[in-house]
């Protein structure tokens, strides 16, 4: 094989930001009404979800089910669009009740990715979807790779949340933003001061 041939079969590479997010318990949500959980969940993703991602300039590479992955150019713009999203989610679980919510938890890092077609692959998708595991119901985790690039840019709160071991052993800081519960507790503190006539 030439080394033309080589350098043309190469894969292509990119640096971004990966957005990978699903739904808590949407095992659970499905046993108990199937049909129910699928149209709440296409409404949201119709109304609400699909047009804040792409407010954000986020590319949707693909949904496997309850689950997502987004790509983003830009590491303010994965985190901003993830903030938004929890905050709209949380306004529209508000009159739901707790067992049949829809949640989402969301992680995000910023790496080198591997692009075939118009998927994504590589340690940087593996590593947004590990940090999406670990997030809470409502919650967003991102890499310190992703921190350093928004540190000081967005209008929210982060808290070291320790560190996360890769697939290939190498230990991450991560940080978590401090979306729900803390925002949810936000959101309600401004409605409780807003219906008692004080200023927020």
């Amino acid at each position: 094989m030439t080394e033309g041939q080589i350098a043309s079969e190469r894969v292509e590479r990119r640096l971004s930001a990966i957005f990978a997010g699903d739904v808590v318990g949407y095992s659970r949500l499905m046993e108990a009404d199937e049909e129910r959980t699928l149209a709440r969940l296409n409404a949201h993703r119709r109304e609400f979800l699909d047009p804040t991602i792409a407010q954000n300039r986020g590319r949707i590479v693909k949904r496997t089910g309850d689950g997502v992955l987004i790509e983003f150019i830009s590491a303010v713009d994965a985190v901003r669009c993830a903030v938004d999203i929890q905050r709209g989610m949380g306004e529209r679980n508000a009159r739901v009740p707790p067992e049949t919510r829809i949640e989402l938890r969301i992680g995000i890092h910023v790496g080198d990715i591997m692009i075939e077609d118009s998927d994504i692959f590589g340690d940087g998708v593996n590593i947004a979807a590990r940090l999406e595991s670990i997030a809470q119901p409502g919650g967003i985790c991102i890499s310190d790779d992703a921190y350093r690039q928004v540190r000081g840019k967005l209008d929210v709160n982060f808290q070291d949340s320790g560190r996360l071991r890769s697939t290939k052993g190498r230990r991450r800081n991560i940080r978590t933003v401090l979306s729900l519960p803390e925002l949810r507790r936000e959101l309600q503190a401004r409605k409780g001061r807003s219906a008692a006539g004080i200023d927020c």
